[in-house]
């Protein structure tokens, strides 16, 4: 099958490293991919350094028209069966295009956030799409509602784990340790994401602010994005030695390992957080907010504990509880990683997505 994938993002984020993963898995089974990205998106240097064919387009307000035809004519060109959208400007765009072209549409939704009702519910996720994908089970209901679909077509495929890609040395743990000062018998708890104000860094830093008496606890955020807009709280907090933002580490597969204690502490949009499913498969306990589908991972008791939504105290409570009982975090560590590989594997996912395509294209 000849795919089309569009994307009007320009970040590199989970949504991004999703679409590019899948679609290397699509190939791997003899589908031909194609790229439609905005122009300057990272998805489009990633996407070609993996030897896909990737357009840059104008996927924006001001240039639809242009974006448009150039649409049409990469459809043509390479004989494109089914456009599968991403996120806002390229779905509205993509599938114009693809209902001009004839030619069958996916919308994948990545975010769990609130998506905006009447007609444009209808048009995005029932006039412009044969089929809706989300990655968390959370938005099915909403998106079902509004757009006024029949269950039959929209379908929660969550992102899977590629266990191949996680590939690290013990020497790279250690030394990742090693960099933050952090010695033997210390806990180290950390995040790994796009720095964003929705991802609860603010959060982490207070609840570090109130553990801060406890030398045996530093603390990682691991990820680029808006590391500027935390550093005058860091400082203000007295944090500096305690909590440390690392940048953007590609990949951060030894980071991951390297910490006691994993937390993603989203307060909106999350859906299948990557990072959560590679710290679980590393069997790390988990720390997470019940944000769109980190429920769905961080299993209440189970793989980790769950905090409300800004509360600094909960998540201090929570590492103290985790921290002070090592055989409670090999627990939850090890039933994350069973779970994981129970639900939420690339192989899932890729048989999934295979299963969608097949349904739309014979309808």
């Amino acid at each position: 099958m000849r795919i089309l994938h569009t994307e009007s993002s320009n970040g590199w984020g989970g949504q991004e490293m999703r679409i590019l993963r899948e679609a290397e898995g699509m190939r791997s089974r003899g589908h031909e991919m194609v790229f439609a990205v905005t122009q300057g998106g990272a998805l489009a240097a990633h996407a070609r350094e993996s030897g896909f064919v990737v357009y840059e387009v104008p996927l924006k307000k001001s240039k639809a028209l242009s974006a448009l035809f150039q649409l049409l004519s990469i459809i043509r060109k390479h004989k494109i069966e089914l456009v599968n959208t991403h996120s806002s400007w390229d779905a509205w765009i993509g599938g114009v295009a693809a209902r001009l072209a004839r030619k069958k549409v996916i919308r994948t939704r990545h975010l769990s956030a609130t998506i905006r009702k009447g007609v444009n519910s209808f048009l995005l996720y029932k006039a412009l799409a044969d089929s809706v994908v989300t990655t968390s089970s959370v938005i099915v209901p909403v998106i079902q509602k509004q757009a006024n679909l029949p269950l039959s077509r929209v379908r929660c495929i969550p992102t899977g784990v590629d266990p191949a890609r996680l590939q690290f040395s013990q020497e790279d743990v250690i030394r990742f340790r090693s960099s933050l000062g952090v010695n033997e018998g210390d806990l180290l708890v950390g995040t790994v994401c796009v720095v964003r104000s929705w991802k609860g860094i603010g959060d982490l830093l207070k609840a570090a602010e109130m553990l801060k008496e406890n030398k045996r606890i530093k603390w990682a955020i691991v990820g680029g994005g808006h590391i500027q807009d935390f550093l005058p709280i860091l400082h203000e907090l007295g944090l500096n030695g305690i909590v440390t933002f690392t940048g953007h580490l590609d990949p951060p597969y030894a980071a991951i390992a390297a910490m006691d204690i994993f937390m993603l502490l989203s307060t909106a949009n999350e859906g299948i957080s990557q990072a959560t499913l590679q710290a679980s498969y590393l069997e790390r306990p988990l720390i997470t907010t019940p944000v769109g589908g980190l429920p769905e991972v961080c299993l209440h008791g189970k793989t980790g504990i769950i905090v409300p939504p800004f509360s600094p105290e909960k998540i201090a409570e929570a590492v103290q509880e985790l921290g002070s009982d090592p055989a409670l975090r090999q627990t939850y560590g090890q039933r994350a990683k069973a779970h994981v590989v129970e639900k939420f594997t690339l192989q899932r996912t890729l048989d999934q997505m295979e299963e969608v395509y097949a349904q739309v294209c014979v309808k």
